[in-house]
């Protein structure tokens, strides 16, 4: 006998398989990835055909099957129409949509992912239409990054272990972000002679390879993602921010995120790029 089953799930990606069916790939918090066929979701007057598109939030009944589950109903309890009313809103959530794919885990409960994945597709739907998504993306990443365990090291030298504070007084002043080495690194910090090794140890030490340099403003932007707001801008002085450009340093924390975690999963965000091209090209 068949087994059936209930989930609660947003759809994150959908394709066409034979000639009315769709397949659907949904994130639940008690089954984490399900992959299923929705079958007929395809025909005009079927009852899963706007329930099985993108970012819609059903209550799911479902059959256990030998590669893919089947879904035999769906009730719609939450869905997001800002998304689909702006292309660059869509773009954005799709970018989050490859990332929590890539990112959890089938078969296994992932209620964090579910809820924060929900979260920050609430926030993008409500960001005013003329702000910068990049902010909103950038803490995204990061969130999600962190639920996988491979939040990058933005406090201290992953080298030295030291705290390295952001330098704002100085527009020339950078440290290295390492993909290898999991975070940022004091570009000084082969000069940096460590008390408990010796000589030849020291003289031996290597940085990681480096593959991208911040700024001040850059650091201390980054080291707020971690919280549940967004940074401010009045974290930074007058002075500070005619200093800085705010939105260029936004842009290049995304992007830093997005190849760092691109480094981790072994794989490219192509919906990364149709963000750029709606937003801007930096």
């Amino acid at each position: 006998m068949s087994q059936k089953y209930k989930a609660t799930g947003i759809i994150l990606k959908g394709s066409s398989i034979k000639e009315n069916d769709r397949l659907v790939t949904v994130l639940t918090p008690e089954h984490g990835l399900i992959r299923a066929v929705a079958p007929g979701a395809k025909k005009h007057k079927s009852r899963l055909r706007g329930r099985t598109e993108l970012f819609v939030v059903n209550e799911l009944l479902l059959i256990k099957g030998r590669s893919l589950d089947k879904i035999i109903q769906a009730d719609t309890l939450y869905t997001y129409p800002g998304l689909s009313r702006d292309l660059g809103k869509l773009a954005t959530a799709q970018y989050l949509a490859e990332l929590s794919i890539a990112l959890a885990i089938d078969e296994q409960p992932q209620v964090e992912l579910y809820e924060l994945f929900n979260e920050h597709l609430r926030r993008i739907e409500a960001f005013a239409i003329g702000d910068s998504v990049y902010p909103y993306l950038a803490q995204a990443v990061f969130h999600l990054t962190a639920i996988a365990g491979l939040t990058p090291q933005v406090f201290d030298c992953c080298v030295t272990q030291k705290v390295i504070p952001p330098n704002l007084a100085s527009t020339t002043w950078r440290v290295g972000f390492s993909f290898a080495g999991g975070g940022i690194i004091d570009l000084n910090a082969s000069q940096d002679k460590q008390p408990d090794l010796d000589e030849e140890e020291n003289y031996n030490i290597r940085l990681p390879r480096i593959e991208q340099r911040l700024n001040g403003m850059e650091l201390a932007l980054l080291q707020q993602l971690g919280n549940h707001n967004l940074p401010s801008a009045e974290l930074f002085t007058a002075q500070e921010k005619s200093h800085f450009d705010l939105e260029v340093a936004w842009i290049r924390i995304e992007k830093v995120l997005r190849e760092y975690i691109q480094y981790h999963i072994g794989k490219t965000i192509r919906s990364a790029n149709l963000v750029d091209n709606l937003y801007v090209e930096f």
